[in-house]
């Protein structure tokens, strides 16, 4: 399958806005939820790229490595040449050599943070100094928008559908309300075809809990993060009729500082058998 963007749709270096932006926290009628969402599309829109020697000389390269490399085992057991590709929370574009090693057809991205879809376009125009002018064999489209709260097939149908769908190290944003895990899960569904595959990342709830409760007080982490529950979590107890919604602060040196959400598998995988 090899889509490209019709005459009256952004091109490769154009996107389309919405469900997205603004400073929520001075409007009225924003939710809590909209509010949290925009902190973290700010905080990943502020951050700079870094170059090589930056990157090589981070205190988390390491883990960045690892996590580069479980993307690309799922990436190569799953994508297929040709496949349309449907990649949620994309960032800056850093798994775009990914899916051109795969030798995908067509892709689009989507995420909240504008400033990301900004430097994701930039890589994928050769535009990057990480790139060194690559170009991508695929035509791409970037939106900037909530995949959580915005119904993504309303803006994507000409699309659709998508042999295979993304969603690392973010799944768990969508968790801070049942409605936004929903919206995420149905957005995946409307949009696979039948028999297309969805492939994803998150923090494991069980090991989060479990250190949780083995620490002496409200976090625990090391020398490069620090995750810290509130106040209304002290006697460490999470019941299983309020699933949703169980935040924490999560830092990671030279990466992240911002709310994240527990999400419990086994639910996760009974709200994806409901859509």
């Amino acid at each position: 399958m090899n889509k490209r963007p019709r005459e009256d749709e952004p091109s490769s270096s154009q996107k389309r806005q919405f469900g997205a932006g603004g400073d929520y926290g001075e409007q009225e009628g924003y939710s809590e939820e909209r509010i949290s969402a925009q902190r973290v599309a700010d905080h990943y829109s502020a951050r700079s790229n870094q170059t090589l020697e930056e990157r090589e000389n981070s205190p988390i390269i390491h883990l960045k490595k690892l996590n580069n490399w479980i993307k690309s085992v799922l990436v190569q057991l799953y994508a297929r040449p040709g496949d349309c590709v449907l990649d949620l929370a994309c960032g800056k574009g850093g798994d775009l050599i990914k899916w051109d090693k795969a030798k995908v057809g067509y892709y689009v991205g989507v995420d909240i943070a504008e400033g990301s879809i900004k430097d994701c376009m930039t890589r994928y125009n050769g535009d990057s100094d990480q790139q060194r002018r690559k170009k991508f064999s695929f035509p791409a489209r970037l939106i900037c928008a909530d995949c959580y709260e915005t119904r993504l097939d309303e803006y994507l149908r000409e699309d659709a559908p998508f042999d295979i769908c993304s969603c690392q190290f973010a799944m768990h944003y969508s968790w801070s309300t049942e409605a936004r895990a929903r919206q995420a899960l149905a957005n995946i569904s409307a949009l696979l075809r039948p028999g297309g595959t969805f492939i994803g990342t998150m923090p494991d709830a069980n090991v989060i809990i479990k250190r949780l409760r083995e620490s002496e007080g409200m976090e625990f982490g090391n020398s490069v993060y620090c995750i810290t529950f509130g106040e209304e979590y002290t006697e460490k107890k999470f019941p299983a009729s309020r699933p949703f919604g169980i935040k924490y602060k999560f830092h990671l040196e030279d990466a992240v500082d911002c709310p994240e959400w527990v999400v419990p598998f086994h639910l996760f995988k009974l709200l994806a058998e409901e859509v």
